[in-house]
């Protein structure tokens, strides 16, 4: 099966305060399929974050290359990479980042009306995502009306409205109490493979990891498979 995400030998350099080079990903390769969930974890500041910002073509690798549903993100111009990013990633951060000014509803049609969806169909998407999520009853209210796990059910719709083939999670529920932040794993879990997107997880969190079909470790900028070892 074509992979949906593809990473090749991906290195990504920083300089520093001192002028210094600091390599914080040294040629990683990865590969996620279709329905296929993936935890990437490991000791904080080890580039996790970077690594999915990489991904996700928020941030250009320094070498090495991505390729997103079979298109080379090296090749896309920087002027055309904010749609790509539309159509093709849907991400969810540690932080909703909610429009507090909109309903839950309105949020999650947000990036469909970016895109030029007409308003009718948008609805239509977003009643059906939260819905999904379980938020029907609290679609109209505001994100300051909504819990936390709320928030970020509604974060995890709007992630999945333009139907992205592909899905990057930051910590999604490192801000949230215990039995929160269970129900979002178990939505996780659920949603690869029911809606056939790839799904990156970075997590500290040992339950969200053990849903995942694979937990890969990243360690001095490279990403090697282990069992569990390196949750901090």
């Amino acid at each position: 099966m074509t992979p949906i995400l593809e990473a090749r030998g991906v290195t990504k350099v920083f300089t520093g305060g001192d002028g210094g080079e600091i390599r914080v990903l040294d040629g990683v390769d990865l590969q996620v399929a279709r329905g296929e969930m993936v935890a990437v974890v490991g000791a904080s500041g080890a580039g996790k974050s970077t690594l999915l910002q990489v991904l996700g073509a928020l941030e250009r690798p320094t070498a090495g290359e991505v390729v997103l549903d079979g298109q080379c993100v090296s090749m896309v111009p920087d002027e055309a990479l904010a749609g790509l990013r539309n159509r093709g990633v849907g991400f969810v951060f540690q932080f909703h980042h909610l429009l507090r000014e909109f309903t839950a509803l309105e949020n999650v049609m947000m990036p469909l009306r970016i895109a030029g969806v007409p308003i009718s169909e948008a609805r239509a998407r977003g009643e059906a995502l939260l819905a999904r999520v379980g938020l029907t009853p609290r679609m109209h209210h505001r994100p300051g009306e909504l819990s936390g796990g709320e928030q970020q059910r509604t974060a995890v719709a709007r992630a999945l409205a333009a139907s992205p083939p592909l899905v990057l999670a930051d910590e999604p529920s490192g801000n949230l109490d215990h039995a929160n932040a269970e129900s979002l794993h178990d939505l996780f879990a659920s949603l690869a493979s029911e809606m056939g997107v790839g799904l990156v997880v970075v997590t500290h969190n040992r339950a969200l990891a053990s849903r995942a079909q694979r937990i890969l470790l990243l360690e001095n900028g490279r990403l090697g498979d282990t069992r569990g070892e390196g949750l901090v």
